[in-house]
């Protein structure tokens, strides 16, 4: 089996619900000096980081996953979640001086959010090397420490590994430049549509600039679906139903471990695109990023049901070199 390795964050989600709106407590003429305390009765621990989450989500489809990350002393509980779930330990590297990255959310009733991010160990992310991973067919560069960033994929370009480019909220830190070198090395690059338009704003490129420096251009619009750009086709991927809309959290984490598994099967794009789909369906129905499962008897029997038959192609159509 072709194993895929998943250069990214973990991170600890604590997540905690205000019963009001913020609205309500934050006066706009006193903004310059805000004092405000929330009361939360309810709140809940999850285990997350994009690396994580992908890496969960990849195990549910049956690939070998390994996610490469830097966590901190307080690792204890997500290892043993791994440990349960078959999630590999073997890329993950702790550093004794720093917890682990941790998100702090307070949601109010309107689904406003206030976040904390504390990024911990994950700061040492370029202390992992891609060269110290054997056997990899694919990989990605997600969230994580800038600098970590940079050098996996520089890494990943110099052992000739494929790999998709997600900058996701890690966006920010880079510059025109620096994406246009990303994008010289990377095969892929999957975004939402959100980040799409922010690297237009830094870039100016359009559509078909993207596409003369990667294979496919990936762009998810939540309900609307999402967008596969290649140099020679559209495709428009509709959203699967979800059979509840109850956390989106990790559906974009939950959608690339859908690239994924169709770039390492050698599938095409149409068929990958609807597996993608359905894996972001499948965890907006659940609370928290990698609380949802399913059998492969299951995850068949929603594809079928859930999509018309894709037009005939090449299920060769996007193997890897």
């Amino acid at each position: 089996m072709k194993k895929a390795l998943i250069c990214g964050s973990v991170a600890f989600d604590t997540i905690m619900v205000f019963a009001d709106r913020f609205s309500n407590h934050i006066l706009p003429d006193k903004i310059h000096m805000l004092n405000v305390s929330f009361l939360v009765p309810h709140l809940r621990r999850e285990y997350g980081g994009c690396a994580g989450n992908i890496a969960y989500n990849l195990r549910l489809l049956g690939d070998e996953g390994y996610p490469m990350a830097t966590v901190g002393r307080d690792f204890g509980a997500y290892r043993d979640w791994m440990t349960e779930t078959g999630v590999p330990l073997d890329y993950l590297r702790v550093i004794e001086s720093e917890h682990t990255a941790q998100a702090f959310i307070t949601t109010d009733l309107d689904d406003n959010q206030i976040t904390a991010f504390h990024p911990g160990a994950m700061q040492h992310s370029h202390a992992n090397k891609v060269a110290d991973a054997n056997d990899i067919a694919l990989g990605i560069v997600a969230p994580d420490g800038r600098e970590g960033m940079v050098q996996h994929a520089e890494q990943f370009a110099a052992a000739g590994i494929p790999f998709i480019f997600d900058p996701g909220q890690g966006l920010p830190l880079f510059d025109a430049q620096d994406l246009s070198r990303f994008l010289e090395l990377a095969s892929w690059v999957a975004v939402n549509d959100y980040e799409w338009q922010l690297i237009q704003q830094k870039t100016g490129w359009s559509v078909p600039d993207v596409t003369a420096r990667v294979e496919a251009l990936i762009v998810t619009r939540g309900a609307a679906g999402s967008v596969i750009y290649t140099q020679d086709h559209t495709l428009e991927i509709p959203a699967a139903k979800p059979k509840a809309v109850v956390d989106p959290t990790g559906c974009g984490d939950a959608y690339r471990a859908g690239l994924m598994h169709g770039l390492l099967r050698g599938l095409d794009w149409e068929s990958t695109g609807r597996i993608a789909s359905l894996m972001g369906a499948i965890k907006i129905e659940a609370r928290g990023t990698q609380n949802h499962r399913f059998t492969p008897a299951q995850f068949a029997q929603r594809l079928e049901a859930s999509f018309a038959p894709a037009p005939a192609a090449s299920k060769r159509a996007a193997k890897l070199n």
